[in-house]
């Protein structure tokens, strides 16, 4: 596991990086024919989703703190 250490400023702009990152990525997938590339495309949201609720998680706990 890989632990970072992030300020509350950092993780905004990273949450937004990997929201507009997630926002292409839907494209690409409904953009392809492949169906091999679609599912690597497919898991790969999955794991930026699982990671934006993670850091958005993270985010609201240094705001309560």
């Amino acid at each position: 596991m890989v632990r970072l250490d992030l300020t509350g400023e950092e993780t905004e702009v990273l949450i937004k990086i990997m929201e507009n990152y997630l926002s292409e990525l839907r494209m690409e997938i409904a953009d392809t024919d492949q169906q091999d590339f679609r599912e690597k495309l497919k898991n790969e949201k999955s794991v930026v989703l699982k990671t934006l609720e993670i850091l958005q998680e993270n985010i609201t706990r240094v705001a309560d703190v």
